[in-house]
């Protein structure tokens, strides 16, 4: 059996999900990824699949936290001592990490705590880093994220929106960079996520069972040639998996050059102002994922196009319930989209379906 990971190209159907994660993994600052559904899906293994899609990340050498020796904004303050004191930085290559973060974690162990070890053999208080550390600059994957114990909600909350974990107990005092692409996955009947992390994620997607047998049996025969054959499998999909490899790694490269003009920017507008999203996150998403999609299929600019067909997924989970309106959140959403784009922007979708 392989540890690698299931090839990201030979995934069957889940197009939503697929197309979700990339645009996340094209421009982080879309926020991350929620995912909606039965289980046995694919989800876990698409988060995996996908980040070894990545090229592997330059680090800084002795750092802890993964710094980028690159940047200097997101530097932490083991970065800083490394760069006073006049030595050569070094840094090497590494993968892009995939952490998990278990319905059971303690505090301590999500957000690194004193090492016990270093305090009781040499008496000195050292921080040992925890899952946030961990993730820097990779995928944070929370399984049944709808059941997340709240106290571990509110901890998440708040490094989602600042990008630091700052630790402040037992007479340390820490702060280091956490940026990570937080990718959530849960069966809504099993609970529903707060309010408050369910904004934080950028993009919402459903999934679903396979409803089709030629699917079922695709799924089954690729999943079991994999587990007895991994070496032949990986070797069956290498053409493909190359393919998009270049395809997200050119899209990384061009996304923060595609233009955004004013009309599309009032489309976004206009579509959260329908559907009475709060606050401006529901546009910014929009434009950001708007912006990666074009990236992806490398186009010039943002249109209309690529701003309907991410709209359901920045937006079905931004809605308040209307008691007097049953109908679903994503067709609530797509109510709104054939109002504001009409028949010609739908045309344009079909064809570029």
């Amino acid at each position: 059996m392989s540890n690698a990971p299931f090839p990201f190209a030979a995934i069957v159907g889940q197009d939503e999900m697929k197309l979700a994660l990339l645009i996340a993994a094209v421009d982080p600052s879309v926020g991350g990824v929620l995912v909606l559904g039965d289980r046995g899906t694919g989800k876990s293994t698409a988060v995996r699949a996908l980040a070894a899609l990545l090229p592997k990340m330059r680090v800084t050498t002795g750092c802890r936290y993964g710094c980028d020796p690159a940047s200097s904004s997101s530097s932490c303050n083991e970065c800083a001592v490394l760069k006073s004191s006049g030595a050569t930085i070094k840094s090497h290559l590494t993968p892009v990490p995939v952490v998990d973060l278990p319905l059971g974690a303690t505090e301590d162990r999500v957000i690194g705590a004193l090492d016990l070890e270093a305090a009781l053999t040499s008496g000195v208080k050292s921080f040992e880093p925890g899952l946030l550390a961990k993730s820097h600059r990779g995928f944070l994957y929370i399984d049944e994220v709808n059941l997340l114990e709240d106290h571990l909600v509110d901890l998440l909350i708040d490094v989602a929106a600042s990008g630091e974990n700052v630790v402040e107990r037992e007479g340390l005092s820490v702060r280091h960079p956490a940026r990570f692409v937080l990718v959530g996955s849960g069966n809504p009947e099993e609970g529903e996520l707060r309010p408050q992390l369910l904004d934080r994620f950028g993009l919402s997607v459903d999934v679903t069972t396979p409803k089709t047998v030629p699917e079922r049996v695709a799924v089954i025969q690729r999943r079991d040639t994999y587990e007895r054959q991994p070496a032949e499998f990986a070797a069956t999909w290498k053409r493909a998996e190359d393919k998009l490899r270049k395809q997200l790694s050119a899209a990384r490269d061009r996304v923060g050059m595609l233009a955004m003009t004013d009309a599309v920017l009032e489309r976004a507008a206009q579509i959260c102002i329908a559907l009475g999203t709060d606050g401006l996150r529901g546009e910014l998403t929009l434009m950001r994922a708007g912006r990666s999609l074009a990236a992806l299929e490398g186009a010039a600019k943002v249109t209309d196009v690529h701003l309907r067909r991410v709209a359901t997924m920045a937006l079905r989970h931004r809605l308040r319930r209307d008691p007097l309106d049953d109908a679903g959140s994503s067709t609530r959403v797509e109510r709104v989209l054939n109002e504001v784009f009409g028949d010609e922007a739908s045309a344009h979708l079909a064809v570029a379906a």
